[in-house]
């Protein structure tokens, strides 16, 4: 049973380089191969990291110290900008690196936290510092605004970063420095973690900048710095006002997401998706606890809800790739971000078929430090992928069923990082995708995320993990989800549009409440004050307090015909204050 469940997951071209070895060779040569790739682009990736790292990055030469380049293409696509999430995510590794192995990166972290200072002082068109600014999803390197238009608010930035520098500030406050992390580390953390408790329950750009909903990605994000920050303030003698109360709901609002068996990335949102996205694998692997259980309600890797997802979101890929076909399941393939995946013609991304890996290494890690593996209904088909004959049951350490699972689990991450090695260039640089016919690289070359990704998930099959995050004693959710109190802005759109009959006014715009700009979901307008002298439309609408937002005016003919007002939109700011209101006088242009 142990070989041929190990052999199922390697993928065949390992196989068919050693068909005349027995079994035990084939899969020894095979490792040996992983063995030495994951070394090798352990030190390429490392270095594509801190080459894309102002001030002295190779590939950030006069880009600010601490900014994170997302890439150093310029062009189709012009990644040239620093990304709040991506450069959290990119330091959240380089700060488990440093408190794990590599003391040399310290400076890298302090201007990290300097960067991210001024950043959050940069008004930008999600609003000011206090009024909405923090959910301002990239900047340009020399670190002022970018005012082109984008998907935002996204409010993953925040959470993201609080978490990597709360790593930072426990392990400043257990090695000496205590006034670092409360006056120059913790104000930046404060200020995320303020914005985090007022918009958690908002809707806002998923991570992918083209859904406007609830992200599961970004609430798992949002409930694991809530739990760390409250504890890193009690521990700092601080205060984070709203987080111990607010944590619990996001976990509770979190179950809103397991549908059919698997995670639905997006809700609250109509994007015509099956909702199947690696989204939720990175939502595993962010909030990975190394000492939780395998709990469902915070989605840890080896948890049941999690193994089922990784089975249904990596299955969604084998028939759209050509690259995937005819490997079958239980075998690794090439993982994009979504099935329905238009950008770029939609392909397989490196950083999100190593998710896949990383989440197989956690959670076989996680089976070691509990000394046994359950497997129940939800988790048995994604078992019996790696073992046909397994079977519902527990089985501990001291069984030969529970290591020929560990050894499975651990072959099929192997897998992932083998097909991200069939599709690496000779010089181990990682783009953003490659190409799903022909494996080529596409996309931004050099990713700063695609090369984070590697460090974590060599690192986690090497089993060197970050600490805990307070997860064993923050995984219960409340039994009924209580809504976050709302803090709306009223405002009363007036415009003087003249119509014929038959005809009406809506308005569309960057909101859920205004439809995302579809005009099918557009907000209508009541003619009810309408006269000859003064052709009056209005509504009221309940909007969140202290963000920006843009909009325009829409006409609807009788017969469905759509004519959209002149350019350019049109934008807002609502006030600070909850309960709020105000008046918009416009005029059909």
């Amino acid at each position: 049973m142990l070989f041929s469940s190990v052999l199922r997951a390697i993928p065949a071209a390992f196989l068919l380089s050693s068909a005349n070895a027995s079994p035990v060779e084939s899969q020894a040569r095979a490792l040996a191969t992983i063995d030495q790739f994951v070394k090798t682009q352990t030190t390429v990736s490392i270095n594509g990291v801190l080459a894309n790292i102002g001030t002295d990055g190779s590939k950030a030469q006069g880009v600010p110290a601490g900014i994170v380049l997302a890439s150093p293409s310029r062009s189709d696509p012009d990644y040239y900008y620093t990304w709040t999430r991506d450069a959290a995510l990119t330091y959240k590794a380089l700060i488990e690196r440093f408190v794990t192995t590599d003391k040399s990166l310290r400076q890298k972290i302090d201007d990290y936290v300097s960067a991210q200072a001024y950043l959050q002082t940069v008004s930008n068109p999600s609003g000011s510092p206090d009024a909405g600014g923090l959910g301002e999803p990239k900047f340009n390197v020399n670190r002022t605004a970018f005012t082109g238009s984008w998907g935002r608010p996204q409010r993953d930035g925040p959470p993201l970063r609080a978490t990597a520098l709360t790593i930072y500030a426990n392990w400043l406050i257990d090695n000496g420095g205590r006034t670092q992390a409360l006056n120059t580390v913790w104000p930046v953390i404060a200020k995320d973690l303020v914005y985090t408790v007022r918009y958690w329950n908002q809707t806002g750009f998923d991570l992918w900048e083209e859904i406007n909903g609830s992200s599961f990605f970004t609430l798992s994000a949002t409930h694991r710095a809530l739990v760390e920050g409250a504890a890193l303030a009690t521990k700092l003698g601080q205060t984070c006002d709203g987080c111990a109360t607010a944590a619990p709901q996001v976990l509770c609002f979190l179950k809103s997401f397991w549908a059919n068996g698997y995670i639905d990335s997006n809700i609250n949102v109509n994007d015509g998706r099956v909702g199947k996205d690696v989204n939720s694998i990175l939502s595993s692997i962010h909030t990975f606890d190394p000492s939780a259980k395998c709990t469902d309600a915070t989605f840890q890797p080896c948890s049941s809800h999690a193994l089922a997802n990784h089975k249904a979101v990596t299955d969604s890929f084998r028939s759209v790739y050509a690259i995937n076909k005819g490997i079958p399941q239980g075998q690794a393939v090439a993982v994009g971000r979504y099935s329905e995946d238009v950008y770029y013609n939609g392909n397989p991304w490196y950083l999100a078929t190593l998710a896949a890996a990383e989440q197989m290494y956690s959670a076989a890690y996680q089976w070691n430090q509990t000394g046994s593996i359950t497997i129940d209904s939800v988790s048995l088909p994604f078992f019996r992928d790696l073992m046909p004959s397994v079977a519902v049951g527990t089985y501990n350490k001291t069984s030969s069923t529970y290591a020929t699972i560990i050894s499975a689990v651990r072959t099929y991450g192997d897998g992932y990082i083998a097909m991200v090695q069939k599709y690496t260039p000779a010089n181990g640089g990682l783009a953003e995708q490659f190409n799903k016919a022909t494996g080529a690289p596409l996309s931004a070359v050099d990713l700063t995320w695609s090369y984070a990704a590697f460090l974590t998930a060599a690192e986690r099959r090497d089993n060197i993990v970050g600490p805990t995050w307070g997860e064993p004693s923050n995984n219960v959710a409340p039994a009924s989800c209580t809504a976050a109190p709302s803090c709306n802005s009223r405002i009363t759109f007036n415009v003087r549009a003249t119509t014929v009959l038959g005809e009406n006014i809506f308005i569309a715009g960057q909101a859920t409440q205004l439809g995302n700009w579809a005009p099918a979901d557009a907000a209508p307008l009541s003619a009810s004050k309408y006269t000859s002298s003064d052709p009056l439309w209005t509504a009221t609408i309940d909007m969140p307090a202290a963000t920006v937002f843009e909009y325009k005016y829409i006409r609807k003919s009788s017969s469905g015909v759509v004519t959209w007002e002149s350019d350019p939109n049109r934008r807002y700011t609502t006030a600070g204050g909850c309960g709020s209101s105000s008046t918009i006088n416009d005029t059909w242009r």
